[in-house]
């Protein structure tokens, strides 16, 4: 009995055994093979010409939160700015403009961008300051302090990408003339002088000389195509360049002239700032001085003598 015993177990321990052996043989096979096989026709093709990819590939080539989470944010903020008042759109799209449009966000993205900074700050507050076992009209006035603040923070935000963007283009702009004046000189159209730039270099200004050639060629006029140019920047500088660029086309002036007398008032202008900037220094420097380093000079040089003062005070006591 303990013989037929052990054959009954002994049997389905080898099957187990030489199962797991052919299926390990077999894997290895498939991977050797899947390793040596011949390459398909579209990988051949792929060494010598380029192949175009369908929408479908070119999708699952981006990373997850291109293709999943940014469109699943922005259909949320596009939700959340339909639940608000639409009055001042055309002004939150301007300034969206004047910025570059960062982030690619839309009027209604931004509207919503704020409504959600809005929620989750006064929400956060709310709930920090329940946990505190403070009065409920405290906690509630807590909370709607944040939520006017998270109002505020995006507005903050693109006030401050505006003003970098503006100072961008206004350190770049003479730079930029002198190379336009240069491809001028040496014998391009405008239109090619703008387009040489904005293949040169990647800044917010040759993106909008890029711009300008892209609306010339669909059929906009060069006027016109300045035009939008200067409204998009919106510097004072890129205006009055545009302004005398209008000028010279309607009179026939040379524009290698024009670029020349332009790129050296703004260097002026620019040496005349930063000259301003230098004389506003010594004033700027004055209330850091009084309060922090002034202390500390006072502190190291009569600190040692202090005791000193204290024992002669004590003696006249």
């Amino acid at each position: 009995m303990a013989v037929e015993y052990g054959h009954h177990v002994a049997v389905p321990f080898l099957l187990l055994i030489s199962g797991i052996i052919t299926a390990g043989v077999a894997f290895v096979w498939i991977g050797v093979r899947q390793l040596y096989q011949a390459p398909s026709i579209r990988d051949r093709f792929a060494k010598y010409v380029v192949i175009s990819q369908t929408p479908d590939e070119m999708e699952l080539q981006q990373p997850l939160s291109e293709r999943v989470l940014k469109p699943m944010f922005r259909r949320v903020l596009q939700w959340l700015g339909q639940l608000t008042p639409t009055g001042n759109m055309e002004e939150i799209s301007r300034r969206l403009i004047i910025a570059g449009r960062p982030g690619n966000l839309s009027a209604i993205d931004f509207v919503g961008l704020k409504l959600l900074f809005s929620l989750c700050i006064g929400s956060l507050a709310a709930l920090y300051f329940f946990s505190r076992d403070l009065p409920a009209m405290a906690a509630l006035l807590f909370s709607i302090a944040g939520a006017l603040t998270g109002q505020l923070l995006p507005n903050l935000w693109l006030k401050h990408v505006i003003k970098r963007r503006k100072a961008l283009i206004l350190k770049i702009l003479p730079d930029a003339l002198d190379m336009l004046s240069i491809c001028v000189d040496a014998g391009l159209g405008f239109d090619a002088a703008l387009l040489k730039v904005a293949e040169k270099w990647d800044n917010p200004l040759s993106r909008e000389f890029g711009r300008v050639v892209g609306e010339i060629r669909m059929g906009i006029r060069r006027i016109e195509a300045l035009r939008h140019m200067a409204e998009r920047v919106d510097v004072p500088e890129v205006h009055s360049f545009v302004a005398v660029l209008i000028q010279a086309d309607r009179l026939g002036v040379s524009i290698a002239e024009i670029l020349h007398v332009q790129s050296e008032q703004l260097r002026m202008r620019r040496r005349q700032w930063a000259e301003e900037q230098a004389r506003k220094a010594p004033t700027k420097m004055l209330f850091p001085l009084i309060l922090f380093i002034f202390p500390a000079m006072f502190v190291v040089i009569l600190g040692p003598a202090v005791p000193s003062f204290i024992e002669a005070f004590a003696h006249m006591r």
